[in-house]
């Protein structure tokens, strides 16, 4: 089982903090995938289940579990999922509470409690459903917190690591959301602590991040890089791109990046 970080996420779940982090948004009609994803509900607490879609194609390959930015939801990730179909990958893309089809409604502890079991899930049925290839966590954005949390917390399960727009501290990205953490009673000690968490997985890992991100700025990026412990790790600058637009701008050096990972791992 998984062995959970143990942070107090309360300050941060206070309504101010969370109508400025959480913009969810719910899956447009009836979900048809017509054979290119599966729709699924992972149950995360009690009777509360966040849905996901896994883009499967190669029971052989890699496969990355991917956490999303906070005004993303699975939906979104419908064309992208085969992109790294063709390059062998599996790509498994997750919402939060309160996103797509999931239930509930989202603050920073559920987010970072779901991801447990969403990953016991993802782990498990990867395995019965044929899926023998290496498994790969994935962050955007806000979903590094959560990717941070699993490399921190099940090392020994994951293969390879992604972080795409990671931010390295909580204190400066609420400030430009509009939050006081001081008024909140927040600090870094009580935060998510991604640098720290990145410390401690020694994988393969790969930092993507805009040139000109006008969010989580480049230098984030280079401090997670910094603070990593893995021997084989790689930062990826895409050149004249920001937060929104980087996949568009560096599509080409993003999927290169991510399938060379891959290729080391298979």
């Amino acid at each position: 089982m998984p062995r959970k970080t143990h942070t107090d996420y309360s300050a941060l779940d206070s309504p101010d903090v969370l109508m400025f982090l959480f913009h969810p948004r719910k899956t447009p009609g009836p979900v048809n995938g017509g054979g290119r994803f599966k729709e699924i509900l992972i149950p995360v607490e009690g009777d509360v289940h966040v849905g996901a879609r896994f883009h499967m194609a190669h029971a052989k390959g890699p496969t990355i579990l991917f956490f999303h930015g906070n005004g993303e939801i699975v939906a979104d990730y419908d064309d992208i999922g085969p992109m790294f179909n063709r390059l062998g990958i599996n790509f498994m893309a997750v919402d939060y509470r309160g996103y797509g089809c999931s239930g509930g409604s989202p603050t920073v502890s559920a987010m970072m409690a779901d991801c447990h079991p969403i990953f016991d899930f993802v782990d498990t049925w990867k395995t019965k459903n044929g899926f023998i290839g290496p498994l790969m966590v994935m962050g955007r954005s806000l979903g590094s917190a959560s990717a941070l949390e699993l490399a921190a917390a099940c090392s020994d399960r994951i293969d390879g690591l992604v972080i795409e727009s990671g931010f390295a501290w909580a204190g400066p990205l609420l400030r430009l959301l509009g939050v006081d953490p001081d008024r909140i009673g927040f600090d870094e000690s009580r935060g998510f602590a991604n640098v720290d968490k990145i410390r401690g997985f020694v994988k393969p890992t790969v930092i993507i991040h805009a040139e000109f991100d006008h969010i989580i700025p480049f230098s984030d990026g280079q401090a997670l890089y910094k603070a990593s412990g893995a021997g084989d790790k790689v930062l990826v600058k895409i050149p004249g791109a920001n937060h929104n637009d980087i996949f568009m701008r560096g599509l080409d050096r993003y999927l290169e990046a991510i399938s060379s990972l891959a290729g080391k791992l298979s």
